[in-house]
């Protein structure tokens, strides 16, 4: 097995200081010879020009660290403007380091910051300053103050102005972890997500996951989401959970969901909805709501679908309408209802109750507008029941 520079140094505390001037380099070549890799050990010898011993610190310039694994495979590579190592500590402290993370033999992340430690064990990597680590497989850029880097557990952490940078999106949290193996990211503290695809979305939560490989974001935290066309709000939806697939551009809310319009303003309520950008359609499999507060119009019904560009929303099972202006009220089994105009069509055992003056209407079909109490009742048998007053 392969160790890095600090590790062929940790000898005896007794031996060390007598030995360390005059034995230091062939230490690290004989360690090194009896690795099945030689490598490390021809670029420590090259590259450990100055070594000094001051309080008990070994400190080596322009340095290149290395970890591999039982098979001679690579975990790390970090090579350090400078590097030194206290016996009294468990790391190596390096300067302007900049290297690449490997799994599987194969490099996953380029890394690079200000300062950082690299621990005597091999199993820990801590990075600070200006940190940059660069993902090979997605190319995803992660952007911060500190990087922290664990290979046993297969996970990599930025934290404190954590921003990633990727072609379909860009996000930004106090915190980040990559899970090498999965592509899974968890975003947590004042997430907000934007894709880059017109019409874009943003997102605002406290915890949120990217499935980089399924093309997916999902949060189980309260969640806002955002629709821009040309940089302008034109639809704001929210959720206690959602899923964005940013392959089609679909967003789906789960828990109190409901999306907020403009022109005219109305809002949707229901447990779900399904909401496609691209389609600009939403829907509903459970009991939803619309309510238009400008006109005190509220419409509820098992499910449905609205038609975001035209405004149209279709209802079907146990339909129920309510104008709270003159308390009229009309029920049926389906409803087509345009939120722009006010005009619906109704069918299914269609019932339609005013109190001013005090009518009930039931038939199969119906159309008009509840505002003004302008209804006609069709096809088949009309039932009108008007009710004198005392």
């Amino acid at each position: 097995m392969r160790f890095p520079l600090f590790l062929t140094l940790n000898m005896n505390p007794r031996l060390r200081r007598s030995l360390l001037i005059l034995t230091v380099l062939p230490l690290l070549l004989t360690a090194a010879a009896c690795q099945p890799r030689s490598r490390g050990a021809n670029r420590l010898a090259e590259d450990s020009a100055e070594v000094q011993q001051i309080d008990n610190t070994l400190t080596f310039e322009n340095i290149t660290l290395e970890q591999a694994d039982e098979s001679g495979d690579l975990i790390w590579e970090v090579f350090a403007e400078a590097a030194s190592y206290n016996e009294n500590e468990e790391f190596a402290a390096v300067t302007n380091p900049d290297g690449q993370l490997f799994q599987d033999g194969d490099a996953i992340y380029e890394i690079r910051g200000d300062r950082g430690q690299v621990y005597e064990n091999g199993q820990r990597i801590v990075l600070r300053g200006n940190i940059e680590v660069l993902d090979l497989r997605s190319e995803a850029v992660l952007t911060g103050e500190e990087m922290e880097w664990r290979p046993e557990e297969q996970v990599l952490t930025v934290r404190r102005n954590f921003e990633v940078t990727h072609p379909d999106a860009r996000l930004a949290a106090r915190e980040g972890r990559l899970y090498d193996l999965e592509q899974r990211l968890e975003l947590t503290g004042r997430v907000i997500a934007r894709t880059r695809q017109d019409p874009r979305l943003v997102m605002r939560s406290q915890a949120l996951t990217w499935l980089m490989t399924e093309e997916k974001m999902t949060s189980d935290r309260p969640i806002e989401v955002r629709r821009l066309q040309n940089d302008r709000v034109t639809d704001i939806a929210s959720g206690q959970r959602a899923e964005v697939d940013l392959a089609t551009n679909q967003v789906t809310l789960r828990g109190n969901a409901q999306i907020a319009m403009e022109d005219p303003m109305a809002q949707v309520n229901s447990s779900e909805l399904i909401w496609n950008i691209n389609q600009e359609t939403l829907r509903s499999d459970q009991r939803l709501r619309l309510l238009q507060p400008r006109q005190q119009l509220t419409i509820s019904a098992n499910q449905g679908q609205l038609a975001i560009d035209t405004r149209v929303l279709n209802m079907q099972g146990d339909v129920q309408a309510l104008a709270q202006r003159n308390q009229s009220t009309l029920t049926s089994d389906n409803l087509v209802w345009n939120l722009a105009n006010q005009e619906f069509r109704a069918t299914g055992n269609v019932d339609y109750r005013q109190p001013d003056p005090q009518m009930v209407v039931n038939g199969p079909t119906a159309n008009g507008r509840l505002q003004n109490q302008t209804i006609v009742i069709s096809g088949g048998r009309v039932v009108s029941e008007i009710v004198p007053e005392e």
